[in-house]
Parts: structure tokens; C-alpha cells; sequence
């Protein structure tokens, strides 16, 4: 799929299966999807522009490098805040900001009800934080908004992403890249993803009913 990146790692297929057991406590989710987070971060970071500096070691002068872009973080909540903390401890001078958006269980509609980003985004590369890209409706919502306030270089980084929600995000916003550790078989008919890893923000926070 165009604009699809997934990313295939040994450590990756292991902490996947972990995340899609529904015998993993909340406590171990929580570890292995900020350890799955590092991993992506550093993937949808290859291409990154870097600069040069004359940086001092405790022996001589030497060639060091910094990243040349700024670095914006939007987790949608809830579950997009289990991928922040692996992003940070990648980008630690990261810029973060949050997008509250939840769907109508009924009609699967994106419903907003937060929105607090930094100022001056342009020129930054957001990376937009969601664990689950299921029917894509959130996601492409999220963007919408983000674009609004300037945003122009936005990558969408999940976990889990239906061809569903893949295809509503090509469709909506052609020149996001989308990055993802897995792409399952499709949605059931209440929107969430097969095999899929159930919801996330709950299994995140351990607020199963």
C-alpha cells in the first residue's frame, strides 16, 4: 500500500504477540508497547535530516551531529499516550502536544473533545501517536486538525493498522506516511481490528468493565 511503511523486526514480532495475548497483564502491556515505541520511533526516523557541530571529547575536538528538524509529539488519547514515553526517550527535546478524540460506538464517527498543540508547528515533523489505525476515521480527523493549525510534515505511527484505515488515511491525506508494525486482515462489524490487540487505551490503563 502506498505511503505504508511497515516495519519487521525480530523483537517486534516477539513484543506484538505479546501485546495480542489477552493473558498480558496491563503492567507488561504497558512495558512491551513503550518498548515497541522506541523501536518505531527510531524507524520512522530514518530519514531525519542531521547537522554538523564541533563537539569536545575528553580527548580532542571532533565532528558531532544533531537532528536538524524539530520534533513535534501528538498522542490521540487515550491509548496514544502507551507510545509517548518511547518517543520521548528517543527525541528527548521532543515538543508534545495531545488530540482528545473518541468514536461514536454507534456510528463510528470521530467525536473531538480536546485539542492542545505547541505553537509554531510548520516547520516541524509531527509525529501523530495512535497504537490502533482501525477504521481510520480518527486518524484522518486528527490530521485534518493538525494541518489547520500548520502542521506540513506529519507521519502517523501505530502499532496495529486495518487495510480499512490504511486506505481511509491514502485517501484523506495522500502525503502522510504511515508507519506500523503490523497490518491485520480487516475490521469486524463494531470497527475493531482482527486479530487486532483489543482496545488499547484500556489495556494500557487496565480499565477493562
Amino acid at each position: 500500500m502506498k505511503n505504508l511503511k511497515l516495519i519487521s523486526h525480530p523483537i517486534i514480532k516477539r513484543d506484538l504477540t505479546i501485546l495480542r495475548d489477552k493473558n498480558t497483564p496491563s503492567s507488561l502491556f504497558r512495558q512491551t508497547m513503550r518498548r515497541v515505541s522506541i523501536l518505531l520511533a527510531f524507524e520512522a526516523a530514518r530519514d531525519l535530516k542531521t547537522e554538523k557541530f564541533i563537539v569536545k571529547t575528553p580527548l580532542q575536538k571532533t565532528v558531532g551531529y544533531n537532528l536538524k528538524n524539530k520534533i513535534v509529539l501528538v498522542p490521540i488519547l487515550r491509548a496514544g499516550l502507551g507510545l509517548t514515553g518511547g518517543f520521548l526517550d528517543v527525541f528527548s527535546n521532543a515538543r508534545v502536544g495531545h488530540i482528545g478524540i473518541t468514536r461514536n460506538e454507534h456510528t463510528l464517527e470521530p467525536v473531538d473533545y480536546y485539542f492542545k498543540i505547541p505553537n509554531k508547528i510548520k516547520g516541524s515533523i509531527v509525529y501523530l501517536l495512535d497504537p490502533m489505525l482501525a477504521t481510520g476515521g480518527s486518524g484522518s480527523a486528527a490530521i485534518k486538525f493538525l494541518k489547520e493549525h500548520g502542521a506540513q510534515n506529519i507521519r502517523y505511527v501505530s502499532i496495529v493498522a486495518s487495510p480499512e484505515g490504511v486506505k481511509k488515511i491514502q485517501k484523506d491525506h495522500p502525503n502522510v506516511k504511515i508507519y506500523s508494525a503490523a497490518l491485520d486482515l480487516k475490521l469486524n462489524s463494531k470497527g475493531y481490528i482482527l486479530p487486532g490487540l483489543g482496545d488499547a487505551g484500556d489495556r494500557v490503563f487496565g480499565t477493562f468493565e
